[in-house]
């Protein structure tokens, strides 16, 4: 059977926009293990028990041999590339398009990308993972995951390069005119599915994650590019994984036909 989703709260989704209040060190007094104690309203980061990344373990994962409801509805639109202070987000314009799961739309919200990544499949870590954050009309979040091996470089990455390499000796937001979120390349035919929560302050446990099964590649030198952007003293922006807590894995079908083209 598909997940259906249910949350008892209203939802509080937005992620942190200013990172600089938090950070990766291991051992820091603003690193990971202590983000729930920061703020009264990161609290969920230290007592969730739906949290987010977690090890994607075959053993646990219940194959769905049908295929669901997942729609993609992307078009080509104004973005603002922005250095946030421990990533580099890429924030669209309203009229990006959405995702569609069981009936219930996301639109699509920002994409960023953490090295190395943050989910790992029977405990293997890949280079790169980039996240695509999409909001419903009542504030629940779906977020897409895209993994990354070393090898061939990133279409998508070599496209935004030069803007990259502008924003790297500054804190200026860039605007960049006519990216499409699908040459993200997030398109699959199986991808696991989990609820957990956003892997940044404030930790809020009201996202659908839905992992790209296929491993996309990315050059050395793209991730390098990512991390020098950003002005950090950091070698890693990786929330540790989180315990899976009887949560269900599933791997999930999705129908090519589904899919629309802009």
């Amino acid at each position: 059977m598909p997940l259906y989703f249910c949350f008892s709260r209203p939802a509080i989704s937005q992620e942190v926009d200013d990172e600089s209040e938090f950070n990766y060190e291991e051992h820091g007094k603003k690193g990971p293990a202590n983000w729930g104690d920061l703020k009264q309203e990161w609290h969920q980061c230290k007592i969730g028990l739906m949290q987010s990344p977690i090890d994607l373990l075959h053993e646990r994962v219940q194959i769905v041999p049908k295929f669901v409801d997942f729609k993609i509805d992307y078009k080509p639109t104004n973005a603002t590339l922005k250095n946030r202070g421990h990533d580099i987000m890429i924030k669209w314009s309203d009229k990006a398009g959405y995702i569609e799961i069981n009936g219930t739309q996301y639109f699509l919200k920002q994409c960023h990308w953490h090295s190395p990544s943050e989910h790992t499949i029977n405990g293997r870590k890949f280079a790169l993972e980039a996240h695509l954050v999409h909001q419903s009309q009542d504030g629940n979040v779906a977020a897409i995951g895209i993994l990354y091996r070393i090898g061939q470089p990133d279409y998508f990455l070599s496209t935004i390069k030069e803007h990259l390499e502008e924003i790297s000796n500054t804190n200026k937001s860039k605007v960049v005119n006519e990216i499409h979120p699908s040459l993200l390349k997030m398109r699959s035919s199986l991808y696991y599915r989990y609820i957990g929560s956003h892997t940044i302050p404030p930790c809020s446990q009201n996202v659908i994650w839905t992992i790209v099964k296929k491993v996309r590649s990315v050059a050395p030198y793209q991730v390098d590019l990512l991390r020098v952007a950003v002005h950090d003293d950091s070698n890693s922006n990786a929330r540790p994984l989180q315990p899976l807590n009887n949560r269900m894995i599933q791997l999930q079908f999705r129908s090519q036909c589904i899919e629309m083209e802009h």
